[in-house]
């Protein structure tokens, strides 16, 4: 059964459309890669859409996936943006003869499971229901601080095994991680989890 989202989700191509358009009953545009710098009408539409309902940005872990994530948070109002990241998951679609440029799956590469994921973590609308959760305090760049995933000699190794840990991409902007944390825990389950784990540990 697909499951309703309200947001309009913003996707790199065609295959990457369809994949999340069999798990998500929704709006799924596609970016046509970095075609849409150059559509002027597409990134007007864009715009109202974030207004009236709010977008998702759904790219591939690559590179080439960030810059496109980073250039439309550029152009679209921060405020109506929501980030869903994929895990990096080495292979290779079926589709294609040849692994891509970095070695990872895209989003067309993802399960149904992964990609449903990948949107609640994101804070995703969905509308049928059942994905409630109680929202906390947020998780702030000085919590990573205390907890040695910045500003420390090992921290760029801890920051790796967390992310790694979580199913998220190793290219996560460091500006970007307390946001995605804080959709996926309350700061006390986050605490909790590092604890759990000896992540904590300087």
């Amino acid at each position: 059964m697909k499951r309703r989202v309200r947001e309009v989700i913003i996707v790199e191509g065609v295959y990457d459309k369809a994949a999340v358009s069999a798990c998500v009953d929704g709006v799924v545009l596609e970016t046509s890669g970095f075609g849409i710098f150059n559509d002027a009408e597409k990134l007007q539409l864009l715009r109202r859409l974030a207004e009236k309902r709010g977008l998702i940005i759904l790219t591939d872990s690559d590179g080439a996936g960030f810059m496109i994530r980073g250039k439309l948070r550029g152009m679209i109002d921060p405020a109506n943006v929501k980030n869903a990241y994929i895990p990096d998951v080495a292979g290779r679609e079926r589709r294609k003869s040849a692994n891509s440029k970095e070695g990872k799956l895209g989003v067309e590469g993802m399960t149904r499971g992964v990609l449903l994921a990948a949107l609640r973590r994101a804070g995703a609308t969905f509308e049928d229901g059942g994905d409630a959760r109680p929202v906390g305090e947020s998780i702030t760049k000085y919590d990573l601080y205390r907890l040695g995933f910045s500003g420390g000699v090992r921290s760029a190794q801890k920051r790796r095994a967390l992310l790694a840990g979580l199913g998220l991409p190793e290219r996560l902007p460091p500006n970007s991680i307390p946001g995605v944390l804080s959709a996926l825990f309350s700061r006390g389950e986050f605490f909790e989890y590092c604890a759990g784990r000896e992540l904590s540990r300087p």
